[in-house]
């Protein structure tokens, strides 16, 4: 309450003296002016929270000190002083944005209560900012940890695309980091200030997610007691993610259609046109030309989110972020836990860069998160790691009959596998490794470079 900065404006000394004197009490910090110039003046002069303002004064009117103020800062709230009967020039000042008025004579009860929601208000609107503001430093591309020529391509494709207002497309298998992206996206761009709203549409059925994302007036089903504002409508002026839309059934596809093509949509029961502005960015861990091929999916739907696409690679293709990565969540965890984890031996990370990962990122900071919990030491090792994720990855992936990974992948692994052992016969010599392959040694460092293999073994 201290830091709360209160400017009076009115021509009438005793008016002024009295209130001063009462909000001096209640510890508030108060300035004072008998006129709207001199009230103006010490307003570009000092940090101001709100403006208390007779109406009628000689030299200016509360109305023209409330524009004024606004101009300078619009986040300064103006309480307006009128007299009791002057009802049309309170319904002035409240539709040009007075925070509240105060008829004469003045109740000082009445007062300090609306000083108070102002200093509440005040409260939430620099709590908001500074949020907002974490959000932004959050959510920045350069805070997305990679070190992978692949990644770098995908953020920066991200980052051109953030400007501008397209559709996006963000496809990837679970655990990628696809909604990262889409924050980065819409944190770097110029609906950052506005909301960005996100749905995810595997986690709901059909008529669920058909209210979830245009929302539903009263009655319109059973239990629809009262009116609801869909995802659309929350994300008005800002992003709504659309996560897993592949999948959407084909009714819900329709309604969404109109949505891009049109920006209009109409809530569940209800038939008024309601039109939004909203950029949309989804994402999906399907292959939607196959639902299309299956009538699945819409085809005219999917040109019109296939606008610009973004593919991110599972981790298994990027290897190299995964020391990164570690370190990351080793930190992250470390400080969650309070422990002195700092972080990991180079034969428990070697463990880690063999495994496939099929979880990718998701099931990376699984393990750490887990590793970390169990650590003895500072540093983690095999044995703070869950047993067999290299004989997971020699069972699955590259077993001929076992097909639940793609032949590129297999084919990716096989030879990843060839490549790790014959530099660890070698001791990572890659002239002698490529003989024992039977490939030129340049062959060889283009292979790895391709495979994203690390040669640790030196």
């Amino acid at each position: 309450m201290n830091n709360f900065k209160i400017l009076i404006i009115d021509d009438e000394p005793a008016q002024v003296t009295s209130i001063k004197s009462f909000l001096t009490r209640r510890k508030y910090e108060v300035y004072t002016a008998h006129s709207g110039g001199d009230g103006l003046k010490i307003l570009h002069q000092n940090s101001i929270d709100l403006v208390l303002t007779d109406f009628r004064m000689p030299d200016m009117t509360g109305l023209q000190i409330l524009q004024e103020v606004k101009s300078l800062n619009p986040e300064i709230q103006v309480v307006v002083i009128t007299a009791y009967s002057d009802i049309e020039d309170a319904v002035k000042v409240m539709r040009e944005g007075a925070f509240d008025y105060l008829s004469k004579p003045i109740d000082l009860e009445e007062l300090e209560v609306i000083i108070k929601k102002a200093r509440e208000l005040r409260y939430l609107v620099t709590e908001n900012k500074a949020l907002k503001e974490q959000l932004h430093d959050r959510y920045k591309f350069d805070t997305i940890i990679s070190q992978s020529g692949v990644m770098e391509q995908v953020l920066n494709t991200a980052g051109r695309v953030a400007k501008s207002k397209s559709t996006v497309l963000i496809r990837g298998e679970s655990g990628t980091g696809k909604e990262l992206i889409a924050k980065a996206i819409h944190y770097s761009s110029p609906r950052s200030s506005a909301p960005m709203i996100t749905v995810n549409c595997a986690a709901l059925s059909e008529n669920l997610l058909e209210s979830e994302l245009f929302g539903h007036e009263k009655g319109s089903y059973t239990g629809a007691a009262s009116q609801r504002i869909g995802r659309f409508e929350q994300a008005d002026g800002g992003t709504l993610f659309i996560d897993e839309i592949g999948d959407i059934s084909l009714r819900t596809q329709v309604k969404l259609l109109r949505v891009l093509q049109f920006g209009e949509f109409e809530r569940v029961g209800g038939s008024q046109k309601l039109k939004v502005d909203v950029r949309v960015i989804a994402a999906t861990n399907r292959n939607l030309e196959e639902l299309i091929q299956q009538n699945l999916f819409r085809e005219d739907l999917f040109y019109r989110i296939n606008v610009i696409t973004i593919t991110i690679p599972p981790l298994r293709e990027r290897k190299t972020d995964i020391p990164a990565l570690i370190r990351h969540f080793i930190q992250k965890y470390a400080d969650e836990n309070q422990k002195k984890v700092t972080g990991i031996s180079l034969e428990a990370q070697d463990y880690l860069m063999r495994y496939h990962f099929p979880g990718n990122i998701r099931e990376l900071e699984n393990i750490i998160e887990r590793a970390v919990v169990l650590a003895r030491d500072e540093m983690i090792t095999t044995a703070d790691l869950p047993g067999g994720l290299d004989v997971k990855v020699e069972k699955n992936i590259l077993d001929p009959h076992n097909f639940s990974n793609s032949f590129t992948d297999k084919i990716a692994a096989f030879e990843t596998t060839m490549i790790e052992q014959a530099l660890e016969i070698k001791k990572g010599n890659q002239s002698q490794a490529a003989k024992m392959l039977g490939i030129s040694e340049r062959h060889l460092r283009s292979r790895m470079q391709k495979l994203d293999i690390i040669n640790d073994k030196r």
